[in-house]
């Protein structure tokens, strides 16, 4: 694989430059002013080979959009039929250069090198060694790569360039490929249907899958397990970070049975992850943004050390943004948005600890403990903005601009992120929705001795607690619904073929988890009828005043507390293993493409499941 080389410019003019081409990992070096605002469209006048070339900008042609001013007398030219409808012949490598990218097409090779021109949130000239290139490698029907192509222009509009790309196609013939670039990072790809696929050749530190309504998949040297190639469960994004935490590679396309592996073939940099990501498009049309800035992901290994710390990264966030990263809890991965300061959190089923991730300033925090341990590493990323500069865009802001509205309302599913409500009252509760915040504001009623007074407001306390269980016995019978029909998809599934049996088995194991921990807390849970004989019984003290209304109250209390905590415990423990059957589809069913039926089966059903959890289960919006 070849990758570019930025080299530094000594007393050249504005239009002149040094290329290298080498090993290491860089970048075409471009002066910012030759670009502008504009889409730019090069000749190089011979093809860029070799170990070291000098490449003199005075030698490469600028493609204009009107091919009349090659002429002697454009403006007679123009005026005449006769020059209409002519091509423009390369006779070099292609470069098309915007404000946010260049792009180098060697029709000798096929080959489309894809170099970042972002530093931050400001235009500027690469720097040497700043990494974070691309190579896209066409394959035809049979899987070969393709090795030659030719180039021609079907526009060129200062704001738009569309270049169509030819290649031999079946029976001979030839078949093409549109390549789109606009003033931004994106390039559209519209392929033929005689197009195998792409090959996007990198230094792949981490494949992404997007889970906006639950926990992303992070495929790296934790998770590969020695596999020389994993199929992802992608659904319409991916999202790739390259070696050097300076770049990373967002995907889209229409949401299909579209494949996308990510290899390890020893063609790449032997630090990387992986060498290649190799995606069908079955014809359809696809983006491609290479987004760009240092520090716009960060890895960071978890140290013994750092256990019951408060310790600030090396690491500072470029810009703000919904910057997140996975820790274990629970022995389960767990999304941790970055909140704005330190601050305790309170979990059914970890209980109390200190959240561990936070910003002061632009420093990132952690404090990580015995329920969040320092094991693994932690990634860090942002796929949302949030109070982000104008400029800067997001993975979801390329998928917004590439899909459009219908195609990402299901996907980003805003409205299935948003927490269900345990407040009867809505806005107008007047104490923490749950058993302990109710029997709380009733205990300062009896300690003072107005239960009698007072007796409507005891009886409303009692009607927003009855709501809160109310709610937690139905979403945690919705979690047995769901563990029954999985349970039975899985068992009927399984021996359907080699490939899916031991997956089946193992997802239906945890899946079984659910009805399990329902089970064994059931006599802890209580019933429905269980919490009206409490109310009965709680509101029989205020009919009549008594000095021992209150320890006969606060035994009540303890009954009340016990029930909802045990319903506490159960939702979020469903919850947890609804979210680890989720990500144990898509790691375990990696190793074998065969598999994609049944996983993307069984994390739809997760999805929906997952939809609009209750605060004792996870955080909003993940």
């Amino acid at each position: 694989m070849r990758i570019w080389q930025a080299c530094k410019v000594k007393g050249a003019p504005r239009n002149r430059g040094r290329l290298a081409l080498g090993a290491a990992c860089g970048f075409l070096a471009i002066s910012q002013s030759t670009a502008g605002s504009r889409v730019q469209v090069w000749d190089t006048g011979s093809p860029l080979a070799g170990e070291v070339l000098t490449a003199d900008r005075g030698g490469w042609t600028s493609v204009p959009s009107e091919l009349f001013e090659f002429e002697a007398d454009p403006l007679k030219a123009a005026s005449d039929p006769g020059y209409y409808g002519r091509e423009y012949s390369f006779a070099g490598d292609v470069v098309v250069e915007n404000p946010c990218l260049t792009a180098v097409l060697q029709p000798g090779s096929g080959r489309l090198l894809v170099l970042p021109r972002r530093e931050g949130n400001r235009l500027a000239g690469l720097a040497e060694g700043s990494g974070g290139g691309l190579e896209l490698v066409l394959t035809a029907e049979d899987h070969r790569p393709v090795d030659r192509v030719r180039c021609e222009i079907v526009r060129n509009a200062g704001d738009e360039v569309v270049l169509r790309v030819w290649f031999p196609g079946g029976q001979g013939g030839e078949a093409s490929v549109l390549f789109s670039f606009g003033r931004d990072e994106i390039i559209e790809v519209l392929p033929a249907a005689a197009l195998g696929g792409v090959r996007v050749n990198g230094a792949w530190a981490y494949g992404l899958v997007p889970e906006f309504g639950g926990d992303d998949l992070l495929f790296g040297p934790m998770r590969v397990g020695g596999a020389d190639r994993v199929w992802l469960p992608v659904e319409g994004v991916f999202v790739g970070l390259l070696e050097g935490e300076g770049s990373e590679l967002v995907l889209t396309w229409a949401p299909e049975a579209q494949r996308l592996a990510l290899c390890k073939d020893g063609t790449g940099s032997g630090e990387a992850s992986f060498d290649a990501l190799e995606f069908a498009p079955s014809g359809r049309g696809f983006n491609l943004a290479l987004l760009s800035a240092r520090g716009i992901w960060h890895r960071e290994p978890l140290k013994p050390a750092y256990l019951e710390k408060d310790v600030g990264l090396e690491w500072r966030r470029p810009f703000p943004a919904r910057w997140k990263t996975q820790l274990l809890e629970s022995g389960v991965p767990t999304t941790f948005a970055f909140r704005d300061a330190a601050g305790p959190i309170w979990r059914g089923v970890s209980g109390s600890y200190a959240y561990p991730v936070w910003f002061e300033g632009e420093t990132a925090m952690l404090h990580l403990s015995k329920k969040v341990p320092p094991r693994g590493e932690a990634v860090i990323y942002a796929l949302e903005g949030q109070d982000t500069p104008d400029g800067v865009r997001s993975p979801v802001d390329i998928i917004k601009a590439t899909l459009g509205r219908e195609l990402c309302r299901p996907m980003l599913d805003v409205a299935g992120r948003k927490l269900r409500t345990h407040h009867r009252r809505g806005g107008d509760g007047v104490h923490r929705a749950c058993t302990c915040g109710c029997t709380e504001a009733i205990q300062a009623i009896f300690e003072a001795g107005r239960e009698v007074e007072e007796r409507a407001v005891v009886e409303e306390a009692l009607e927003d607690m009855n709501f809160f269980v109310r709610r937690h016995v139905e979403r945690i019978e919705e979690y047995q619904r769901f563990a029954v029909g999985l349970t039975g998809y899985l068992r009927t599934t399984g021996p359907k073929a080699p490939a899916w049996k031991n997956l089946c088995a193992d997802l239906e194991a945890t899946v079984r988890r659910i009805p399990e921990e329902c089970a064994a807390q059931g006599e802890n849970m209580k019933s429905l009828v269980f919490a009206e004989d409490l109310t009965r019984r709680t509101l029989a003290l205020t009919e009549r005043q008594s000095a021992g209304n209150l320890a006969v109250y606060m035994e009540l209390l303890n009954e009340w507390r016990a029930m909802g905590g045990a319903q506490d415990y159960v939702l979020a423990q469903c919850h947890v293993l609804a979210r680890k059957v989720a990500q144990d589809a898509g790691y375990l069913g990696a190793q074998d493409a065969a598999a994609l039926p049944v996983v993307r089966e069984v994390r739809e059903r997760c999805r929906q499941v997952l939809r609009n959890p209750d605060g004792y289960e996870i955080w909003a919006n993940y």
